[in-house]
């Protein structure tokens, strides 16, 4: 079974209709403005903020939740605080694992929520750094990278959901995604003068490519 395809990005409504036309699901970083229902919310790893993003989730009540990014092997109980606040208002909490050695640490539930191991697919923004065979079959949810990168993580991990902006970012420059590798790598540029609309349905081919992929990986 293809896994729950996430498009998670805020402050674009156009892109956003798109991509729940196309039957993805919705997530944001929260708190933001949104203009999809939020079945998966994301926290600022970076700058985390506790009581906003937990009102955020009290508001929103996804399905789907990440937590405090654990770091560092002394954030554990940390970051199972933020997990068991957060199970309070979702089905699945996700611990972003990013400690080698420590994954059998990670409980399968908290609070009555489904844990899913969050693996962050390692770009320049940043990523997971544990080994693969660490996570084992533990259901996963990958974290951004590209769409190939995705589902080449796929063969090794129980990918459960996945989500990422890449499409978005890549449609802005009138490219979208193919599975099968061009001369220039997956991403196409679409062919023809610029003209009105081209990003949107650019972002449209490459939600439909990823999930044919999806469905036959």
């Amino acid at each position: 079974m293809a896994p729950e395809l996430i498009y998670c990005a805020d402050g674009n409504p156009r892109f956003a209709a798109a991509a729940v036309a196309a039957g993805w699901r919705y997530g944001a970083r929260l708190p933001a403005k949104v203009y999809q229902s939020v079945h998966f919310a994301d926290q600022d790893w970076r700058r985390p903020d506790r009581d906003g993003y937990m009102r955020a989730l009290r508001a929103h009540r996804p399905a789907v939740a990440t937590v405090l990014d654990w770091e560092r092997a002394e954030q554990f109980g940390e970051v199972m605080s933020w997990a068991a606040e957060a199970s309070r208002h979702v089905a699945r909490v996700v611990v972003v694992a990013k400690v080698s050695g420590l994954c059998s640490l990670i409980p399968r539930a908290v609070g009555g929520a489904e844990v899913l191991i969050g693996y962050s697919v390692p770009t320049a923004y940043g990523g997971s750094e544990i080994c693969l065979w660490e996570i084992g079959r533990r259901p996963v949810h990958l974290l951004g990278g590209s769409p190939q990168k995705q589902l080449s993580l796929a063969r090794y991990l129980n990918v459960v959901s996945v989500d990422g902006n890449m499409a978005h970012q890549q449609a802005h420059r009138c490219r979208y995604w193919s599975r099968k590798k061009g001369p220039h790598g997956h991403w196409r540029q679409l062919g023809g003068a610029p003209a009105p609309g081209d990003n949107l349905r650019c972002f449209a081919r490459s939600l439909e490519n990823i999930a044919t992929a999806w469905r036959a990986a």
